[in-house]
């Protein structure tokens, strides 16, 4: 069985409990920064980075998605926060609808963004061409395919020419160390199974003009948990880059009906 190195976790916040589940190639300060916040304003926010990520040291080799399931988990029990919604997004969402239904008596709902129930041709290329490059130390191939990837042609082409090259920079940090084992269990991660057993409030929310997992995706895991909402945004894969405001006006509305 694979060691998953402690996460580096933080919480923000009172009130009721939140857990942040981040996509593949990010961390919860790219994925939520400002979400977390927001929702810190009401609730516990509890993010951690997998393995490889932020602050978490990378595995010493691959993990599965019931081991990062728990490990999430375990960390938001570890901080004090007994029960929580899941917030997944994209990745983040294999990882939340496993741990609603590893752990059904700690996940009181699930916000799925940009997910999937198991990666199609498209995202199996996507993922796929992500790990050939990184392992050939291609990371300036890696980060453009992954901008390619993550948004929408009209976002893109809006971009003001400085902006535009800060998404190719990969800054002092460089890439998260923990991409290539991500991008992996993306390609194998399977949750079809696990989505009617979920018997949690559900909001679903596709990224319409998205490039990496089509919004086909977010309409199967809608179809297929029982009661789950479905909402769309007009947007590419990074929908927090594109249209924050959107995004978090659907999930604080959701929050706020199912007093969660």
């Amino acid at each position: 069985m694979t060691q998953i190195p402690e996460l580096a976790t933080t919480v923000v916040g009172s009130g009721p409990g939140i857990l942040l589940a981040h996509g593949a190639s990010g961390s919860v300060a790219d994925n939520y920064g400002v979400l977390t916040q927001v929702l810190a304003e009401g609730h516990t926010v509890v993010g951690s980075d997998y393995p490889g990520s932020g602050a978490t040291p990378r595995a010493a080799s691959g993990f599965t998605l019931d081991e990062l399931a728990d490990a999430v988990v375990d960390a938001a029990v570890g901080a004090g926060v007994e029960t929580f919604t899941v917030i997944g997004f994209s990745l983040g969402t294999t990882v939340a609808v496993r741990a609603a239904t590893r752990h059904p008596e700690r996940v009181r709902g699930l916000v799925l963004t940009a997910g999937f129930a198991k990666a199609d041709n498209q995202i199996e290329l996507s993922l796929g061409l992500w790990q050939h490059l990184l392992e050939r130390g291609d990371a300036d191939g890696f980060v453009r395919m992954r901008t390619v990837n993550g948004f929408s042609v009209e976002f893109l082409n809006g971009l003001p020419e400085e902006q535009f090259a800060q998404l190719l920079d990969l800054g002092p940090a460089g890439l998260p160390l923990g991409v290539v084992e991500q991008a992996a269990l993306g390609r194998v991660a399977d949750t079809r199974e696990d989505l009617a057993a979920i018997a949690v409030p559900t909001l679903v929310i596709a990224t319409t003009r998205d490039f990496l997992v089509d919004p086909a995706n977010s309409r199967y895991l809608a179809d297929r948990i029982p009661g789950a909402r479905y909402a769309e945004v007009d947007a590419g894969h990074v929908v927090m880059a594109e249209r924050p405001a959107e995004w978090q006006e659907l999930i604080e509305k959701f929050l706020a009906e199912h007093d969660l």
